[in-house]
């Protein structure tokens, strides 16, 4: 059975994958972006927890990170529409389908990478806070 952290990052990883840009999960950058873009979402850090000890809680704001990249002629748009589509899919349902109690992603910071013999890339780390609560921090 996996943990609260490991469902609730597989749900967050499935909103992605209903994006039109192509999403992967704690994979390397490819050589090749596709069209529509890429999303790579990394697991991030749980941080410390608060406790409750009345039933015993660890609440969690684990900062989840998606990488979101595009390449091409028209980046700064498709840049644009690329980072807009992961708001309204993160607002449509900010608990996951009931599996943490909030989610909320912070605003990006874009930058341009040039690539050798290719157009560059625009790309930002987009923080994502998953605000959860567990019995067992280690289940």
């Amino acid at each position: 059975m996996p943990t609260p952290r490991e469902t609730i990052l597989a749900a967050l990883h499935a909103r992605l994958l209903a994006l039109p840009a192509t999403a992967l999960r704690g994979d390397v950058l490819p050589e090749r972006v596709p069209a529509e873009g890429l999303l790579i979402l990394r697991d991030g850090e749980p941080g410390e927890p608060e406790v409750t000890l009345s039933p015993l809680r660890y609440h969690y704001q684990h900062r989840a990170e998606i990488e979101a990249v595009v390449q091409g002629a028209d980046r700064d748009a498709a840049f644009d529409i690329l980072t807009a589509s992961i708001g309204t899919a993160l607002a449509a349902d900010r608990t996951l389908g009931g599996l943490c109690d909030w989610v909320e992603a912070e605003a990006p910071r874009p930058v341009d990478l040039p690539v050798e013999g290719a157009a560059s890339l625009k790309a930002a780390v987009i923080p994502v806070v998953l605000h959860y609560s567990t019995a067992n921090p280690l289940a």
